[in-house]
């Protein structure tokens, strides 16, 4: 049996250990097997502290970080699932396990780290034979000249399209500059790739082998909805919960293996993967345009292991269904600990 321990929450937001405890406990649920895993949880707060709770809903002694340590080494766990969004979460919290010994399931911290900055992403895949739009990188200090429109201006290391906007007149490029530097301490001016479609591909390490999964695709709309934006991906609903958009029928659907942009995506996807680095799985977004080539916008290095994780869905197309990946990627995590 594993001892699994599940990493939630966030030291920096509440909006984002909201969004982590979402994700964990799908995972949670839909992993649960007694004869096969102990799951425990750890989950950071904002204010720092610690807590090992029962569920992701119930309350918890709170630990500073020696008395939280102390309590991982007395498990001690056989693997770690990070299931935390902020770029602590994602980088310095699974580092820490590294050097606690705790083998990390997914992409180790300094990949994270790269795919968490934009900038840095588009320059390695680029290197790796990988389209990328036109862009630079400006500052409130060094704002610049207003570019060739249009351009879409996007903070340079945020997630879920916060602060993004589509530039097409002179001036709104001031005002999409300070939304995006509202959450970065940079931003990313990229060329406009024109509105012919958005698709996501997963890549798992399965079986020995580097397998493209069955595409994603998003609306877009050249007059409507040009560019995906935080409202296309989650809202609350009347009481106030946190529910993810992006999943409804109308907001994604799965692409025909027929389908003539699958091939270059899928080469597009293996080549991200290879020159980031990735570990287990990757993410990588593409915008197609109209004649059919793909654009790397961005990665996600992420996967929670819940039913609505997208590699998770995109999986289960393929037919891998998630017992499956969750204990061939597990199995593997605790074999790198061994």
């Amino acid at each position: 049996m594993l001892r699994v321990l599940h990493l939630v929450g966030s030291p920096t937001s509440e909006f984002l250990a909201e969004l982590s405890r979402l994700y964990a406990r799908g995972c949670l649920a839909a992993t649960a097997d007694p004869d096969r895993y102990e799951p425990v949880i750890a989950h950071v707060s904002p204010d720092g502290c610690w807590r090992f709770p029962t569920t992701v809903d119930t309350a918890a002694p709170a630990l500073d970080l020696p008395a939280a340590l102390a309590r991982i080494r007395e498990l001690p766990p056989d693997v770690v699932i990070p299931q935390m969004f902020c770029l602590p979460g994602m980088t310095s919290y699974r580092a820490l396990f590294d050097v606690l010994g705790v083998p990390v399931v997914g992409n180790p911290p300094e990949v994270m780290a790269l795919g968490a900055d934009k900038p840095r992403a588009r320059a390695l895949v680029a290197h790796g034979g990988v389209d990328v739009p036109d862009g630079r990188v400006v500052t409130s200090a060094s704002p610049g000249a207003v570019p060739e429109l249009p351009v879409v201006v996007k903070p340079a290391d945020s997630d879920n399209s916060l602060g993004v906007t589509l530039v097409r007149r002179p001036e709104q490029y001031g005002p999409a500059l300070g939304a995006a530097l509202g959450h970065s301490g940079a931003a990313l001016v990229e060329t406009y790739v024109p509105a012919g479609r958005e698709v996501r591909c997963g890549v798992i390490e399965h079986r020995g082998e580097l397998v493209c999964l069955p595409l994603e695709e998003y609306p877009v709309d050249e007059d409507a909805a040009p560019v995906r934006l935080p409202a296309d991906k989650l809202a609350r609903d009347d009481d106030g919960g946190l529910g993810l958009v992006a999943k409804g029928a109308d907001r994604a659907w799965a692409v025909s293996p027929d389908d003539p942009v699958v091939g270059p995506v899928h080469e597009a996807a293996r080549r991200c993967h290879a020159a980031l680095g990735c570990r287990d799985y990757g993410l990588f977004d593409f915008r197609v345009d109209p004649a059919g080539r793909p654009w790397f916008l961005e990665a996600g290095l992420y996967c929670s292991f819940a039913p609505t994780s997208v590699i998770v869905a995109m999986a289960e197309r393929a037919g891998v269904p998630l017992g499956e990946l969750f204990a061939e990627m597990l199995g593997r995590a605790a074999d790198r600990g061994r």
